[in-house]
């Protein structure tokens, strides 16, 4: 069977055709947990750490009006309120948050919410519909569709970094064309976008 060259980093391991198509069907939807934990922007970070305490996660989705504007998580808490010595009770969440909140479409497919978790270096996602939180997709929910794509997050982070070291020297690049969506050793930017030489000569 014909395999998909997945390496940056991990040249030797390699993405199946059977695995690389399930990924390409299955929704963020299908994986998503619903109802995820949330909390008003305004309320404490005590009051924040005893919900996530309660319902047994580590992180809650700060929003405003049923739209999330950023995340809190344990370390938020550790680095920014215990170590800092604060009154957990008298501190907003709103304060301490990580923000803004990147999100992701419960229609986009899995490869794109590794491609955001790579590129911002995150393991949860708030799953966005029609302006509103309708779920969380996390790296735990992507692994359980296959645990490569950890090493697929850790990828998209890796081409992300040399995207931006291509800017300062002119070299080939390693991932995925952008127009016709085979992975490749050299890719060339072509008016912003990275293109197989095949792909370069045409649209060039």
């Amino acid at each position: 069977m014909e395999r998909f060259k997945k390496g940056v980093r991990h040249r030797k391991n390699f993405l199946s055709l059977q695995q690389y198509i399930l990924m390409e069907k299955i929704s963020i939807r299908d994986i998503m947990s619903e109802n995820p934990v949330m909390i008003n922007k305004k309320a404490s970070v005590l009051d924040a750490a005893k919900e996530m305490k309660s319902e047994m996660v580590g992180s809650i989705i700060v929003v405003e009006d049923g739209v999330p504007i950023g995340i809190l998580t344990e370390s938020d808490i550790l680095r920014k309120i215990v170590a800092e010595e604060k009154d957990a009770s008298k501190v907003a969440v709103e304060e301490v948050m990580s923000s803004p909140a990147i999100t992701v479409s419960p229609d986009a497919g899995i490869e794109e919410a590794v491609k955001i978790m790579g590129k911002h270096k995150i393991r949860r996602l708030p799953v966005v519909e029609n302006g509103k939180l309708v779920g969380m997709v996390t790296e735990r929910d992507l692994m359980q569709v296959s645990p490569l794509l950890m090493d697929i997050i850790e990828e998209w982070a890796e081409i992300n970094r040399q995207r931006l070291e291509y800017k300062k020297e002119k070299k080939y690049m390693v991932g995925k064309c952008e127009e016709c969506g085979m992975l490749s050793q050299r890719l060339i930017n072509v008016n912003g976008r990275l293109l197989c030489e095949s792909c370069a000569e045409v649209v060039g």
